[in-house]
């Protein structure tokens, strides 16, 4: 079973999403806001990253600059799952690494075709 890592400070949309992966087969862990994520990540590594872009103290790049960084995490698929619908957001996201973006709040067709992309789904 694919595991996933959801990072959001919004509790409601990373349950949300939480629930959509589930219709997936694909368990998900939350880590609410990115000082948890990057706490997460030390002590497993998923199958796929979900993270939010804007998030208190340290924000979502930053956590694809440490997942990057580290050798053990480099090659996990990051989603960024964001309301920031700016182009030259998600073309920063995609420059910095990240495998997709996902406008908040995220719609089931939208994530289904960002996995089967990623080959996490058939």
């Amino acid at each position: 079973m694919e595991k996933a890592l959801i990072v959001d400070d919004n509790r409601q949309m990373a349950e949300s999403l939480a629930q959509m992966l589930d219709f997936y087969n694909i368990h998900s862990e939350i880590a609410f806001g990115s000082r948890a994520g990057m706490a997460s990540l030390k002590d497993m590594t998923p199958s796929i990253i979900f993270l939010d872009i804007n998030m208190p103290g340290v924000s979502g790049f930053d956590v694809l600059g440490f997942v990057k960084r580290e050798p053990r995490l480099s090659e996990v698929p990051v989603i960024f799952v964001t309301s920031d619908d700016q182009p030259e957001s998600s073309q920063r996201a995609i420059e910095a690494g990240a495998d997709a973006y996902i406008i908040k709040p995220v719609n089931l067709d939208v994530l289904e075709e960002s996995l089967k992309s990623l080959n996490l789904i058939i």
